[in-house]
């Protein structure tokens, strides 16, 4: 039997004992068929997302279920939060942030131009205002604290760190700030599942997990992310006074879901609140639980990856590695390195494509979309340094050190 997933093919067989078995014997194939000798990422996907998805299918139960209510438990304590709703995307899983602290027009919001344009989009499909604050700096491309407090005014309503690659912002910082102003904290942890804050001088929040530091935590389980499942997100928050919201938002407002009046629950429902469908059905839910039991593996050989990547470019006067002395603590989403100019990335590009190397970049700048640019005309020096210098390497469980060895001997050799 042949299935297939976004890229690639796993081929399953009957062996003798009526068991099934990848075909050649092997626990897990790694196959991609692009063009690509070296892809970007690969989905670690085998026997147990196949068991999972067919466990779904005999069950007769496909819209929001238990699969989903068991995932948002073991999710929830993977990242120590005492509350998790699975949504459609990681999207959704903003827009039901934003709605439930009550952002709304006219309303300032903090966040990055490094970043997806889903946050900007879900600021402004809120009719709220997106402020957009610079990097750190071109090793560390996350939110500037101290230039997210000189853009605080009356108006600001929130600020929306993102964890760029699953290395997490400076949040002591951040949440100091929050606090000293009265504002929400929504943590963009897309990249970050599994991963926890570390910060050098101990200072809270020290040691927590990426989405349960500020008010609320999102995650995207989209096909290139760490736990994949092609579409999916999380909604993650510790105060229990949003919870039942976000709860009854993502299903239509509606106080008793079909589960539940399915098995045993009175028939009747009330609608508490004008809400959404962003739900997560149960094939979805199914295969983030099995995903789930391979993140932390997972997680750790992409950590080991990333840190062959920083042998190999060492001393490379051409490239900086972003976050090279924080592998210890990332969840290992991205591997970035930053040229030196616009041009030395091109050349990197192109050689690399010779090589069938897949590169992609992580992020244009947001400021240079053409339905921002002229809309937000402010000019942000890291940010348009780090978005026309970076480039996106090769970073998945799947890899092997020769290739990550090729690959910086190929942007060593760039004169």
């Amino acid at each position: 039997m042949n299935v297939c997933i976004g890229g690639g093919c796993l081929n399953f067989a009957n062996n003798s004992a009526g068991t099934r078995e990848l075909t050649g014997g092997k626990a897990r194939e790694y196959l991609n068929l692009t063009e690509w000798r070296v892809p970007l990422s690969v989905l670690d996907y085998g026997i147990e997302e196949a068991d999972a998805a067919q466990r779904v299918i005999a069950s007769k139960w496909l819209s929001m279920g238990p699969e989903v209510q068991a995932f948002e438990r073991e999710f929830a304590q993977m990242q120590s939060a005492r509350h998790a709703y699975a949504v459609s995307s990681a999207t959704a899983a903003l827009h039901l942030a934003m709605h439930a602290i009550g952002i709304g027009p006219g309303d300032e919001v903090i966040q990055p131009a490094i970043n997806f344009v889903a946050s900007a989009n879900m600021t402004l499909l809120a009719r709220a205002v997106p402020v957009f604050a610079d990097i750190c700096s071109l090793a560390e491309p996350t939110l500037d604290p101290a230039h997210v407090e000189r853009l605080i005014t009356p108006r600001t309503k929130a600020i929306i760190p993102m964890h760029y690659g699953g290395n997490l912002a400076r949040m002591a910082e951040l949440v100091e700030l929050c606090k000293r102003h009265g504002l929400a904290l929504i943590e963009d942890s897309c990249h970050a599942v599994g991963a926890a804050y570390h910060d050098p001088q101990g200072r809270e929040p020290h040691g927590l997990m990426a989405g349960s530091i500020g008010d609320l935590g999102t995650f995207s389980f989209y096909a290139n992310k760490n736990l994949a499942c092609g579409e999916g997100g999380m909604l993650v928050t510790n105060r229990d006074d949003l919870s039942e919201r976000i709860q009854m938002m993502r299903s239509h407002g509606m106080t008793r879901s079909s589960w539940e009046r399915h098995h045993g629950r009175p028939g009747s429902y009330d609608i508490a609140l004008a809400g959404f469908n962003y739900r997560l059905d149960e094939v979805h839910a199914a295969l983030g639980r099995a995903q789930l039991a391979k993140l932390l593996p997972g997680n750790e050989r992409r950590r080991q990856l990333l840190k062959r990547y920083r042998e190999g470019l060492q001393g490379a006067e051409r490239w900086l590695m972003v976050y090279a002395d924080r592998i210890e603590h990332s969840s290992g989403h991205l591997m970035v390195a930053v040229a030196d100019s616009p041009e030395t990335r091109a050349k990197a590009v192109h050689a690399l494509r010779e090589a069938r190397i897949q590169t992609s970049m992580h992020y244009p700048s947001i400021l240079e979309f053409s339905g921002f640019r002229d809309r937000f005309p402010e000019r942000l020096e890291l940010t348009h340094q780090f978005a026309n210098r970076a480039i996106t390497l090769p970073l998945h469980p799947g890899l092997s050190t020769e290739h990550v060895d090729e690959i910086t001997q190929i942007l060593r050799a760039i004169e």
